[in-house]
């Protein structure tokens, strides 16, 4: 992603936890566009306000489910996901730009999958 370059080293805190997510979409177009909301539509900047730190943002290119983007978050701990997220859902640039007709119909199934770093993780 444009936001998003490279790959981010989030928090070392022991206690850090990471979230996988995976949006799939019903098409290439509703993909973009799913895309631009994050890159230029401002999404990430509301990640990043809320305290949603991001470890990559990607588009896959092969495989099963497509299309779809898969992102990484981190966390310092599970209350600071839980306290993020919360944010992130009452934020008002948030939900100015979920009504957007825009962005209307990007994502058809979310995968949400909450990790945990092993000691020898570079993340």
């Amino acid at each position: 992603f444009d936001a998003v370059p490279r790959v981010e080293v989030p928090t070392s805190a022991v206690s850090r936890v990471m979230q996988l997510r995976m949006y799939e979409s019903h098409n290439s177009e509703r993909a973009i566009k799913k895309i631009e909301m994050f890159n230029n539509g401002g999404e990430l900047e509301v990640f990043r306000r809320c305290g949603m730190n991001p470890v990559f943002f990607g588009q896959s290119l092969t495989g099963s489910k497509l299309p779809n983007l898969t992102y990484m978050l981190s966390f310092e701990n599970e209350e600071a996901l839980a306290k993020a997220w919360a944010a992130f859902g009452r934020d008002p640039a948030w939900l100015k730009l979920r009504t957007d007709e825009t962005y209307k119909d990007t994502v058809s199934n979310v995968t949400n999958l909450i990790l945990r770093p092993g000691v020898s993780s570079q993340v």
